[in-house]
């Protein structure tokens, strides 16, 4: 599996943020090829201290081939493009693929 993670810094209008994410950017991820799963949460905290991030999303992918072609397909550039449109905080974008522990 691979994962991305998308880090949002405090934007300048976090009602704009919130609105516009929910209802024109998340709409445009479901439309996203080769996604498996995808989450996201604006009640980011930190273990101590404030967080320095606004919300967070990540999504699953089976692996970093299917990631890159996601990425690269009109939807995924969209999505990118599109970022622009509410992340007036900025953005951290991570991507990985995923190794399972053992207990």
């Amino acid at each position: 599996m691979h994962k991305v993670l998308v880090l949002y810094p405090e934007p300048v209008d976090p009602d704009h943020f919130r609105d516009y994410y929910v209802n024109k950017h998340l709409p445009l991820v479901a439309q996203w090829p080769g996604v498996l799963a995808w989450r996201y949460s604006f009640e980011v905290a930190a273990k101590q201290g404030e967080s320095p991030y606004f919300a967070v999303f990540e999504a699953e992918f089976a692996d970093e081939a299917a990631y890159e072609a996601a990425s690269a397909s009109p939807q995924g550039q969209q999505l990118s493009a599109d970022v622009a449109n509410y992340a007036t905080g900025g953005v951290v974008v991570v991507h990985y693929p995923v190794q399972n522990g053992t207990s």
